[in-house]
């Protein structure tokens, strides 16, 4: 019988979660929360998500994937360069905007009754709390604001990212009532089994 002799590392699954695709195309998405968004998708039932940071599509794909599969919904994914598969571009539920998320009209997210956000962009700390001090304001209640890779302070990389998502989402809460950490998604696998640790807020 096969026996392990190391056990799984975080750097490990760091290592690979660079490495995960979907349909082909890169994802750069931890397999933990590949599940959970099924699961808030399923349960939100968005009609926008409103989706930072595209680099290749892969995760754009998947969401707007499984809008197709609840029959309703579109993606609005937002980068400065366009670096999609064809596949991606061709998705009728995808649209994609290369301006920036500074750029981004808020405008087009007012006729959306269900507004669901997911800032992965550079994860900066200064970009990511100007990006979710932006588009809190869409955030519909009951529907999420996830700001990914606060994993960074586990892996030893704050420094390097300006103090990254945790320092942005910590001070971004102490300024507002109207948003709470959803422990549920948070702890679902595990304490903090997740890349976005104390990123999963919930608009009440």
């Amino acid at each position: 019988m096969f026996k392990s002799k190391k056990a799984f590392s975080l750097e490990g699954i760091d290592k690979g979660h660079h490495k995960v695709t979907y349909k082909g195309v890169p994802c750069i998405k931890c397999p933990f929360d590949y599940v959970l968004y099924q699961m808030i998708i399923d349960e939100i039932k968005p009609d926008l998500i409103i989706e930072i940071g595209t680099n290749k599509g892969g995760s754009t794909l998947y969401l707007a994937d499984l809008l197709e599969l609840q029959g309703k919904g579109v993606v609005h994914s937002i980068d400065i360069s366009d670096g999609c598969s064809q596949l991606v571009k061709d998705h009728p539920r995808i649209s994609l905007f290369h301006q920036g998320w500074e750029n981004y009209d808020l405008a087009m997210a007012s006729n959306y009754s269900k507004v669901l956000v997911i800032e992965d962009a550079s994860h900066y700390y200064p970009s990511t709390l100007g990006a979710i001090q932006k588009f809190s304001q869409v955030v519909t209640p009951g529907s999420y604001l996830i700001v990914e890779d606060g994993i960074i302070d586990d892996l030893g990389l704050k420094k390097e990212y300006q103090g990254g998502p945790v320092k942005a989402i910590e001070e971004f809460l102490n300024s507002t009532s109207e948003f709470e950490i959803d422990m549920k998604w948070v702890n679902f696998f595990g304490p903090s089994a997740t890349f976005n640790t104390i990123g999963y807020l919930k608009k009440i």
